[in-house]
């Protein structure tokens, strides 16, 4: 049997050994390259995919606050397109001006804004086209600005084109009342 003395001891020969050899270290860097060029990509994924979301859940969270906002107030309220046109031309829709997911509510006095917009669509995640604006009726039923009746439809889409797969997170409107946020995949993803 061969008793081999542990690293950094004499074993004999009248040299110490200590540190590694030049293999180890190459064999430990091809690793750790090999790994980074695996995780880098997959994490910037996960975190573009986090991102659309969050974008996501805080438009619902944005409908669900215009819905009860109307319901308290027991007036109309407004959920806010980017788009002027969208907003409508009377005193509601004008107090949006392009302010996306802001809601304002009739109020005596005029419209007021209860919650400013808390969306950052800005860089990689961007909004296909525009967010449809709608009013909630003091029953907490959303309608578009031009109808009466109950929406029913696309109310936005958040996209990156950034990803190749699962790329657009479509909130969805039915009855006026029931939303439901849709993961899709497309090649098309601009403003």
């Amino acid at each position: 049997m061969c008793i081999r003395a542990p690293r950094g001891v004499d074993s004999g020969s009248g040299r110490i050994q200590a540190g590694f050899t030049l293999v180890e270290l190459m064999v430990t860097l091809v690793v750790l390259v090999v790994l980074t060029a695996v995780a880098v990509p997959s994490f910037r994924s996960l975190t573009l995919s986090n991102r659309l979301t969050a974008s996501a859940n805080e438009i619902v969270g944005t409908i669900q606050v215009a819905r009860m906002e109307a319901i308290k107030r027991n007036a109309r309220t407004q959920l806010c397109s980017n788009s002027a046109t969208s907003n409508a031309a009377d005193a509601l829709g004008q107090a949006c001006g392009t302010s996306l997911g802001a809601v304002v509510a009739t109020t005596a006095a005029g419209p007021v804004v209860v919650r400013e917009s808390q969306l950052d669509l800005t860089g990689s995640v961007i909004v296909a086209g525009s967010m449809t604006a709608l009013r909630f009726n003091s029953q907490g039923i959303a309608h578009a600005t031009s109808s009466s009746a109950p929406y029913e439809g696309q109310v936005i889409d958040i996209c990156t084109p950034s990803l190749r797969a699962e790329n657009h997170r479509v909130i969805q409107m039915v009855a006026g009342s029931v939303v439901q946020a849709v993961t899709t995949t497309s090649t098309e993803c601009s403003t």
